[in-house]
């Protein structure tokens, strides 16, 4: 948690929250699993800065690694785990929370029971 205040800013995930692995989270969520170098390609990253994210939501328990062979190269596969699946379905809700704070302030209304 990034604070302890009662907008639902403060409930986002700090793992997820990263611009990078966001969009890493959010790629996996729409597949099965990813070979390491599409998921590189697809969220436009380098290896080694793909490499570091992964670790972190690795460590969080978000993803699962796994290597194979594949002829005579190794393919490195990612796969978003069900955590990781529950913490980015969590992600989604609490900006979906923040755009109605955003909306009830506009009209005066309050949506704390969210």
């Amino acid at each position: 948690m990034i604070g302890t205040g009662s907008h639902p800013r403060y409930q986002l995930d700090e793992v997820i929250h990263a611009p990078v692995r966001l969009s890493i989270v959010a790629a996996l969520a729409a597949a099965d699993r990813m070979d390491f170098r599409l998921l590189r390609d697809t969220v436009e990253v380098s290896d080694s800065l793909l490499s570091k994210h992964l670790a972190a939501l690795e460590n969080a328990g978000y993803v699962e690694i796994s290597k194979g062979r594949l002829g005579r190269r190794t393919q490195t596969w990612i796969l978003l785990t069900a955590a990781g699946t529950a913490a980015f379905n969590n992600y989604q809700h609490i900006l979906q929370r923040i755009i109605q704070a955003g909306s009830d302030a506009r009209s005066g209304t309050s949506t704390e029971s969210s």
